[in-house]
């Protein structure tokens, strides 16, 4: 009877055991799995961390790089100077050369800002400040984009004005040289009517003046006897066709003395007697002084005088 409780109670004790023994692998089985579960929780989040870390320096960096390009677009767009009044074409190819520069970094910006815009997206992290701050990126690079398209209206509009400046200096140029050569046709023209009124003032005031005996002024074909009745009374004259050569051409306007030197002398041709008068010296008359020159020659260009030694 005592040997078959003990009996009994070993293989209770057995049994207890073999129930403690599958419980605790049962426990540890449980436990391992949670265990790898979480390991692998663990290396999930330990991946999205460097991927979020990683992002993130990525997008800090690209952040800089914009900030970079939009403070540089800032600094060199407040050194331009649009001023081409004075039409300088190495100064016009420098702001044209500087806008597209601008150009090309603000279209460089706007692609980093997408590439991100796309990385934060597909990564699923949501950072709150990293969107302000595409967003912010995103006006600024607006705004500079704006300006530089001031900038161009700017230079196209002075480029436009001084294209019209060209058009009215080349006009005003082309008037210039009709209008110079209209000085010069005038400039001819007036030299040419001065010149023909100073030859014409000339002939007006071209007179003739001979003297010398009788004898003299017949036989070079500048007087004759005239009338009278068997060679009694003849009267001296100027013959109609006289010899023009035996004359001294003079102007009448500055010529009013005639040195003669003789004893006696007569004017042949016709002027009023109150318009001359004969200058006696040591019982010789030695000049004609013509004392009114518009009346001395108001009848004749000619004036002969007949003189005696």
């Amino acid at each position: 009877m005592k040997t078959e409780k003990n009996s009994m109670l070993k293989w209770i004790v057995i049994g207890v055991f073999a129930i403690v023994v599958v419980v605790a692998g049962i426990i540890i089985y449980n436990n391992k799995s949670h265990i790898d579960e979480l390991s692998n929780q663990n290396a999930d989040l330990n991946m999205t961390i460097e991927e979020r870390d990683s992002l993130v320096n990525e997008m800090a960096n690209t952040f800089d790089e914009i900030e970079e390009n939009l403070t540089f677009i800032r600094e060199k767009r407040s050194q331009l100077v649009l001023d081409q009044a004075e039409g300088k074409q190495d100064q016009k190819k420098v702001l044209v050369a500087d806008i597209k520069l601008m150009n090309e970094m603000l279209e460089e910006s706007s692609k980093k800002i997408d590439e991100l815009e796309k990385q934060l997206k597909s990564s699923g992290i949501e950072i709150k400040s990293f969107r302000n701050k595409i967003a912010k990126l995103s006006e600024s690079i607006k705004q500079q984009d704006e300006n530089i398209q001031v900038l161009k209206t700017e230079l196209e509009k002075r480029d436009y004005q001084i294209a019209e400046m060209d058009l009215q200096i080349e006009k005003m140029d082309s008037q210039m040289v009709v209008m110079e050569t209209d000085l010069v046709v005038k400039a001819d023209s007036i030299k040419n009517a001065n010149n023909l009124i100073a030859e014409q003032d000339s002939e007006l005031n071209k007179a003739f003046f001979t003297s010398g005996s009788f004898d003299e002024l017949a036989d070079n074909g500048v007087l004759t006897k005239e009338g009278g009745f068997l060679g009694i009374g003849k009267s001296k004259t100027i013959k109609e066709d006289f010899n023009e050569t035996y004359f001294t051409e003079l102007d009448k306007r500055n010529t009013n003395y005639f040195p003669l030197f003789v004893k006696k002398a007569k004017i042949i041709t016709e002027h009023p007697d109150s318009s001359f008068r004969f200058i006696e010296e040591d019982n010789l008359i030695t000049y004609l002084e013509i004392e009114n020159p518009e009346e001395f020659w108001k009848v004749s260009k000619y004036a002969v005088v007949e003189t005696k030694q």
